[in-house]
């Protein structure tokens, strides 16, 4: 056996301390996956190229050939999507794009385990440690060869690239010494033991498994100067820890494997520490059902659950939402839970303040209300003293006008008859005379209460003006206003009005005028309704007029031209 085989044996095994150094020393991540792939890809190389000098087996010498070549087939694709990988390009990368990355790789692979017709690899001495290499090897540099220069392409896009980082672009620049060195020892070997292989007394092994481990330090170098596969690490640590929300990790015995700096700021806990979740809820205050927030929690269902908890720590009163997620594994067994504490402190306070507000506000809009309902009696008062005599109580005259204009129309359209009596205090001016006005003030009250005792709830009374009440009475026909005016007039009549300073009764009487309409026959409605009240008015004051000049204390019917009134 020739010695110089031995150091692919050495290579190797430098390959794999290398590998287990860096599993040891660094975070798993997607980078690191691609990085193990391409590394054992480096590996298969001197092992089997050692390996098919042991055997005198040529199917097995074969087998370790095969086994080589086809790890350098995928080599070079491990080698450029390690390259995407360490550039930052990865995230470009789509599922179609790493699928289509490979298929170069895998037809050469294929073709060199399938070896038709011996185009790979034809065997030499009646085994394979002396061989000759057909066209198939060609294409498989050739393969190697444009994955490599593909490599080349996006390192050097990478460098001079104005948007990418100085950091990125040191490691890059590492890396092509890399690639630089591997490539030259992998051409030293294509030239000595292939290209001069007739002309050379012996094959010099071992000259691209030295390209691999030298290549290979040049990456090593890379990730521990660097820390290139750390970088993911750090930047999920980073983003956990700028995350408002407390975050807690749980492995399936509550034990505490991720704490971020959000919750450190309200609980004493760290990693490595016991969350017993009973006793975090008995030492705050709780907002819902605690016990059911428990029983899901320790049922460890794949939902989500919250509650909201009010902590105090150096008097100081935090809201937070509290919510449990489970952590499943890919057979759906709950391994762990993640907490998640939202500080909603803030929008407690503003709910807070908007209710007081709202307090504040209905206390005001009931003091509005208040004021409105005093201002409504006001205004209500307000309109009454307008419509209303302040001696007598009775409306008064606008009102009466007010009213009718509206109220003789209606009657007239409709044909439903009514009456007006007008009536005058009989003598007024002579007791007012000898009595006094605040005697004859009484008189007026007292009168306007005998007549309001004599007519009916629906009937209207108003001070017409001076001593003269006028009533209206709706459907009411001649005969029965006559009824009504005739019980006023007695009910004022033997109503006697007692004199302080005088040692007796005042007794009065009424003169009353009456107009009844009850035919309607050539009666219009009116095209001026104020005109024709006047004219109503006036013909029931002419009734009156002659009640007075027939002897007073009586009761005159009006008689009016037709058409007239």
């Amino acid at each position: 056996m020739n010695p110089l085989v031995w150091y692919d044996l050495f290579l190797f095994v430098l390959l794999f301390g290398v590998g287990v150094y860096v599993f040891a020393t660094v975070r798993i991540t997607n980078l690191h996956k691609v990085y193990f792939l391409f590394h054992g890809l480096m590996m298969l190389w001197p092992f089997c190229q050692f390996a098919s000098t042991l055997t005198d087996d040529s199917g097995l010498q074969l087998f370790y050939v095969t086994l080589s070549f086809v790890a350098v087939s995928l080599l070079g694709s491990g080698w450029l999507l390690l390259t995407i990988f360490i550039t930052g390009y990865s995230e470009r990368l789509s599922a179609k794009g790493t699928f289509l990355l490979f298929v170069p790789a895998v037809i050469g692979a294929i073709g060199v385990v399938a070896n038709p017709w011996n185009e790979f690899v034809i065997p030499l001495e009646g085994g394979y440690i002396e061989r000759a290499y057909g066209p198939w090897f060609w294409v498989v540099m050739v393969i190697l060869v444009s994955y490599f220069l593909m490599s080349l392409v996006v390192l050097f896009r990478a460098v001079y690239s104005s948007q990418t980082s100085a950091m990125i672009k040191k490691q890059v620049r590492i890396t092509l010494w890399g690639i630089l060195v591997l490539a030259v020892f992998a051409t030293i070997d294509a030239i000595l033991n292939v290209v001069l292989r007739a002309y050379l007394p012996f094959i010099i092994p071992g000259m691209t498994s030295l390209g691999i481990f030298l290549s290979d330090l040049f990456f090593v170098y890379v990730i521990k100067r660097y820390n290139v596969f750390d970088l993911v690490s750090i930047a999920h640590e980073d983003v956990i820890n700028t995350i408002p929300y407390g975050i807690l990790v749980l492995d399936e015995n509550e034990v505490i494997v991720e704490a971020n700096k959000a919750s450190r700021s309200f609980m004493d806990l760290h990693v490595g520490d016991s969350f017993d979740m009973e006793a975090f809820l008995e030492s705050v205050h709780v907002v819902g059902s605690c016990r059911e927030f428990v029983n899901h929690y320790k049922k460890k269902e794949n939902t989500l659950s919250h509650i909201e908890v009010i902590v105090e720590r150096d008097n100081n009163i935090r809201h937070f939402i509290l919510q449990s997620s489970p952590i499943v594994d890919s057979a759906l067994v709950p391994i762990g839970h993640i907490l998640t504490f939202q500080d909603v402190s803030q929008e407690r306070f503003y709910v807070k303040e908007m209710n007081r507000q709202n307090v504040t506000l209905q206390e005001r809009n009931q003091a509005l209300d208040l004021i409105r309902q005093e201002l409504s009696e006001a205004n209500r008062k307000l309109e009454e003293l307008a419509l209303t005599d302040s001696l007598t109580n009775c409306y008064n005259r606008r009102y009466l006008t007010q009213h009718l204009n509206h109220e003789v129309i209606t009657n007239i359209q409709y044909k439903t008859p009514f009456s007006l009596l007008l009536l005058d205090i009989d003598y007024f001016k002579a007791i007012n005379d000898r009595y006094g006005h605040v005697i004859g003030d009484e008189v007026l009250v007292r009168t306007a209460e005998a007549v309001k005792q004599s007519i009916r709830s629906t009937d209207i009374l108003t001070r017409y003006g001076g001593e003269e009440f006028m009533i209206y009475l709706p459907h009411t026909e001649h005969d029965l206003a006559n009824q009504i005016a005739e019980r006023v007039r007695t009910a004022v009549e033997s109503n006697h009005i007692m004199v302080d300073h005088e040692i007796m009764q005042v007794s009065i009487t009424i003169s009353i005028g009456i107009l009844s309409f009850e035919d309607f026959e050539v009666v219009h409605v009116p095209d001026n309704p104020e005109g024709y009240l006047t004219q109503l008015f006036a013909a029931v004051d002419k009734a009156l007029y002659q009640a007075k000049q027939n002897g007073r204390n009586r009761i005159e019917f009006a008689a009016f031209e037709r058409g007239v009134v």
